[in-house]
């Protein structure tokens, strides 16, 4: 049952992959969560973990191998016309890694801007589409000069501000932020989130945050999920993971966030997260337990058991 306080529900989501050799490879294994209207849900782990592939899927850039994608209440996992797809994703959009492969070079930033917007039919005119434009330029710390340019003409900062304009301006209510800040320097990363969180609050945006750094999934994120070799691991609100690892996986990872103290990052000691420990077999499956309220993880019954001892 759809609860309404939910944009998206992600239930046993796969995505499997053929190799030339015709092996499998489950870049997303199983994976559940649900999202509320208005929060930012993290999904953080290391690179080649499944996170920007379940992204893609949500948004039918790629087709699920199994598993129910519901979106404001509407199964969009399934076999779409394209006026079905148009609906879903015209309410949806995807900012991409890297703002230069994402922009077409021979188009002016106007033309990058309003081309979801055009396909869509937003809006009734072209000077209506052209005030639209300005004003979402303005919004992202840009000017309405800048829409004669091409993308050539600008910073890796002000191109993904021109990738935040093209997804606002078709009016959706959930964004898909692909690693939105990892392409750019670590000056203009603060920036760019900011701008994301007033942004979020001004047009009332929900926003699935995909990163592999947990501090910067910690400050911008109201929950999140740590994922692994294609499944989520753990999953609760952005302080308890911080404050109250359960996960080997995810203790490993915040182990490795830098601390800015010279002192302490000496004495800084590092979790080694080793998968080949975890005693799986068919009598011992992983499953998530509920280690705590909101606070799931996956563990099998031997590992919990073990967990609720020391805790």
């Amino acid at each position: 049952m759809q609860n309404d306080s939910h944009i998206l529900e992600v239930k046993n989501l796969c995505k499997h992959f053929s190799t030339k050799n015709k092996a499998v490879m489950k870049a997303v294994d199983n994976v559940s969560f649900y999202i509320k209207k208005g929060e930012t849900f993290g999904l953080v782990g290391e690179s080649g973990c499944g996170k920007t592939t379940i992204g893609r899927t949500i948004i039918r850039l790629y087709s699920p191998t199994s598993g129910e994608v519901i979106f404001n209440g509407k199964r969009i996992d399934g076999k779409l016309n394209k006026s079905e797809i148009k609906e879903v994703t015209s309410k949806m959009q995807m900012i991409f890694q890297d703002p230069v492969a994402s922009l077409n070079p021979r188009m002016t930033i106007e033309e990058i801007i309003s081309e979801g917007a055009k396909i869509n039919n937003i809006f009734s005119s072209k000077t209506e589409l052209r005030e639209n434009i300005n004003l979402m330029l303005e919004k992202v710390g840009l000017t309405k000069e800048h829409a004669t340019r091409y993308p050539h003409e600008f910073s890796g900062g002000q191109r993904q501000r021109i990738c935040i304009a093209r997804a606002l301006i078709t009016k959706p209510e959930f964004i898909i932020a692909d690693e939105p800040i990892s392409a750019l320097d670590v000056s203009i990363q603060a920036q760019v989130l900011n701008l994301l969180n007033d942004l979020r609050e001004e047009f009332g945006l929900t926003i699935l945050f995909i990163a592999h750094d947990l501090s910067v999934v910690k400050y911008f994120s109201d929950r999140v999920a740590v994922m692994n070799k294609g499944r989520i691991v753990e999953m609760a609100d952005s302080e308890n993971v911080y404050k109250e690892p359960a996960h080997p996986y995810t203790k490993s990872l915040l182990s490795a966030i830098p601390i800015p103290n010279p002192l302490l990052e000496k004495q800084r000691k590092r979790i080694d997260y080793n998968y080949n420990t975890h005693n799986y077999n068919e009598n011992n499956m992983p499953k998530y337990f509920e280690v705590s309220e909101g606070h799931s993880v996956l563990f099998s019954q031997e590992e919990y058991d073990t967990y609720m001892q020391e805790k």
